[in-house]
Formats: structure tokens, C-alpha cells, sequence
């Protein structure tokens, strides 16, 4: 008997109420959209841990920068008492204007940049697909070299996908793939490739994409790869 991967074992026994029902009626496309749905759960959790983990992160810099300022006009503060004995220390005013003045545009560039991000994985975590889709695209045709540009790029397919437009989330996940390959989110969008594909029903070419995974991202993590032996498996990949 095969043993499913744990995740895999977490969907089926969230799914066996309504399966039983479901199989009581002959309906078995019903199992299958139910654990759809809880994939895209699951999704959206992801979605949600990302955005945390980036706020953290721009706080953290923050934090860094003022410390860094901090200590700058400390450290002018004492070579001007230093260098001047009886004379007055510099304005911790004065010194921080030059820096200041010197590049306002690329910090507000930046904090436009993450405000977009958010506004659009808030739209993808509300369900309003056509709203992060616009959100995502737009962030990507504006900040093409952001390190979250990848993973605008892999939500951007994430928003057709969820209303089956798989032509379009075919296009985004393989711009994804084939642009941000080795972005946090290049093994995502690679197996998403295949799935999308697979759905389509192009099995052959979603077998061919699920090969080139452990070659591409040996490092991908566990869960990665089960969900690529999953896929295997559910295709008859040789």
C-alpha cells in the first residue's frame, strides 16, 4: 500500500466529509475540487506568511538604518569636540542634510514599491483575483529588478489560476520560471508550470517540466519536492 506524504494525508482527511457524500452521489469530480479548494487555502496561508515575513524585514532595516544614523552623529559630535577645543559642536541638523538630500526619490521608490505588494496580496487574500491581478502585474512592469519581483510574478499566475484562466496562468508561470528562475519563488513557479499544464491536459509536457525540477532546484525544500512526486505520480510520469 502506498504511503501518502503527510501533507497530501492532511487534504484527504480535511476532504472525507464531503468526499463520503460525494461518493455516495458518484460525483468524484467533487473530491477533486474540494481538495482544490484546500490547496488554495493553503496558498493563500503562504501568501500571508511572505507578507509578514517582508514587513519584518523593512522593519528590520529601518532599525538598522536609524542605528546606523545614530552613531554617524554621535561620531561627528565627538571629532567636531575634538578637533575644536571651546568651540561649537556641529548641528546633529546639519550633518544629516547632506545624506538626506542625496537620494529622497529611490526610499520613496521603495516604500511605493512595497505599498503596491501589499495592497496586492491583500486583494489575492480577500479573493479579489482581478484587483491583485492588476496589483501584481503593475508591480512587476514597474520593479522588474525587486528582489520580491519573482514573487509578484508567481502570485500574478496564482490570480488566473484561481479563476481557471490557465492559458494566462500558463504564460505567468512560465514568465516567472524563465525570468525570476532563481528567485525564492522559481521552484514554485516551475511546479505550478506543470500543474497548469497538466490541467490543460497537456500531461506529456507537464511530465517533461516536473523532470527538469530536482535538476534545476536541488536545494527546493521538502515539501517542494513531495508535491513534485505527488504530480508524478497523479500523471503517470515515467
Amino acid at each position: 500500500m502506498k504511503i501518502f506524504p503527510s501533507r497530501l494525508a492532511l487534504l484527504v482527511a480535511l476532504a472525507l466529509p464531503t468526499a463520503a457524500a460525494a461518493q455516495r452521489g458518484g460525483d468524484a469530480v467533487y473530491i477533486e475540487d474540494r481538495l482544490n479548494q484546500l490547496q488554495q487555502s493553503l496558498t493563500m496561508m503562504t501568501g500571508q506568511i511572505e507578507q509578514l515575513q517582508n514587513r519584518n524585514a523593512r522593519l528590520q532595516q529601518q532599525m538598522e538604518k536609524m542605528q546606523a544614523d545614530y552613531e554617524y552623529r554621535i561620531e561627528q559630535l565627538e571629532k567636531g569636540g575634538a578637533g575644536k577645543p571651546g568651540g561649537a559642536a556641529p548641528r546633529p541638523g546639519a550633518q544629516a542634510a547632506a545624506p538626506a538630500t542625496s537620494s529622497p526619490t529611490p526610499v520613496t521608490g521603495a516604500a511605493n514599491a512595497d505599498q503596491l505588494y501589499d495592497e496586492a496580496v491583500k486583494k489575492l487574500q480577500e479573493g479579489d483575483y482581478a484587483a491583485a491581478e492588476r496589483g501584481f502585474r503593475t508591480f512587476v512592469q514597474r520593479n522588474p529588478q525587486n528582489k520580491l519581483a519573482g514573487n509578484a510574478q508567481y502570485w500574478l499566475g496564482e490570480t488566473y489560476y484561481a479563476r481557471r484562466d490557465y492559458s494566462n496562468a500558463l504564460t505567468a508561470f512560465a514568465e516567472g520560471y524563465k525570468v525570476y528562475k532563481n528567485s525564492p519563488k522559481g521552484p514554485d513557479n516551475l511546479l505550478k508550470l506543470g500543474i497548469t499544464m497538466s490541467v490543460m491536459g497537456r500531461k506529456t509536457d507537464a511530465c517533461a517540466v516536473f523532470a527538469r525540477f530536482n535538476q534545476d532546484y536541488p536545494r527546493a525544500t521538502d515539501l517542494q519536492k513531495r508535491r513534485i512526486e505527488q504530480e508524478r505520480h497523479k500523471n503517470g510520469c515515467g
